[in-house]
């Protein structure tokens, strides 16, 4: 009896094959970026592989109409070929590299990373309670806030920079202009890439049907997102260029941003629990399953505890519901650079790296 000795194909060999396949056939041309960047090529390098792996945004329509999935001998699957090469990507690329697979397959590392940055901010609470202070600062002083979150939001910016760096190197990307820019962040504003070949949404979370559901969390997420980070970013010009200290009333520009953007933001994410759980784990990276929702569920606690702190205000729950707000988005912005949030950085360089690729390359 002879045994079958042929080494299995790296993830990167065996995303390679598929698109190889996939270039041959072509019936997908119509679909998401992924297609019209592969079908610009003959020949792929690992770097290629990378780029398309990060253009793809899972929506799995391309699944669903191929020919040439299982049972077929091709055994198709591009959506978890490509899903396991960008998460492989994201570990590479990572800095420091140890916690790339830990963040990524764990998701009780996420929930012990929230639990310390709570712990770590009661003790905060009690030890560096100011003298004298209004709203939240009567609990935690201004400066000790800066003093936790400054470090806490650049260092993991400064890990991302790196990782975006080494990504801009293998995928051989070229200077930036302003229409690269331009493209990129209006496909990434309207989440083109999850609309579908022909607008019809995609088909993440209910087999061959088609849905914009995805889409709509998404967006919710994302503009949920910038909408807080509007809200304390003009929390600090009010602070630091008008002398106007918080707490700020409700008519204020932070509470008219960070309002509507924690609601977005909660809800978005819950919807996107929701879907992944719907969702056949088969055409995704599997293995990451767990660190990939647990992000989901962090990302929704930073808006769900923002809101509940603010409902608070005036009442004696203030305290416990600062520390377990804080001690979220420390958690949050810790583990940035090695849980999904780092997807969104990568999929907007390849955007920009795809609005390089020439106009009539197809």
């Amino acid at each position: 009896m002879s045994l079958d000795t042929t080494p299995a194909l790296t993830p990167v060999d065996e995303a390679r094959r598929q698109v190889e396949i996939c270039n041959a056939c072509r019936y997908c041309e119509g679909y998401c970026a992924v297609f019209p960047s592969a079908f610009s090529q003959r020949a792929f390098s690992d770097g290629d592989i990378t780029q398309l792996a990060n253009l793809c945004h899972n929506c799995r329509g391309c699944y669903y109409a191929c020919q040439y999935t299982e049972p077929h001998e091709f055994a198709l699957n591009l959506p978890a070929a490509l899903a396991e090469v960008r998460v492989e990507s994201w570990e590479r690329y990572a800095w420091p590299k140890g916690f790339a697979r830990l963040f990524q397959e764990s998701g009780v590392a996420l929930a012990g990373a929230l639990v310390v940055g709570i712990a770590l901010l009661f003790f905060a609470l009690t030890a560096l309670t100011p003298e004298a202070g209004e709203g939240f600062y009567a609990y935690l002083s201004h400066g000790a806030m800066v003093a936790i979150f400054t470090p806490a939001f650049l260092l993991p910016l400064v890990a991302v920079g790196i990782g975006l760096h080494r990504y801009w190197r293998d995928v051989d990307g070229r200077p930036i202009t302003f229409a690269h820019l331009k493209s990129a962040f209006q496909d990434a504003a309207r989440l083109k890439n999850l609309s579908g070949g022909a607008a019809n949404g995609c088909n993440f979370e209910d087999g061959d049907r088609y849905s914009q559901a995805r889409r709509h969390a998404h967006h919710a997420v994302m503009y949920g997102f910038l909408l807080c980070f509007a809200s304390t970013s003009s929390g600090t010009v009010l602070h630091y260029g008008f002398g106007m200290e918080a707490p700020y009333s409700l008519f204020s520009l932070p509470k008219l941003l960070g309002v509507p953007g924690g609601i977005l933001l909660t809800i978005g994410a819950t919807y996107l629990v929701w879907l992944k759980t719907k969702a056949d784990p088969d055409l995704g990276a599997a293995s990451v399953w767990g660190g990939e929702m647990a992000f989901v569920l962090l990302l929704g606690a930073t808006g769900a505890t923002g809101l509940a702190l603010y409902a608070a205000t005036g009442t004696s729950w203030v305290a416990p519901l600062l520390a377990i707000h804080l001690g979220t988005v420390l958690a949050f912005f810790v583990t940035t650079p090695y849980s999904k949030m780092v997807h969104g950085f990568y999929r907007l360089a390849a955007l920009i790296r795809d609005a390089q690729r020439p106009s009539g390359a197809v």
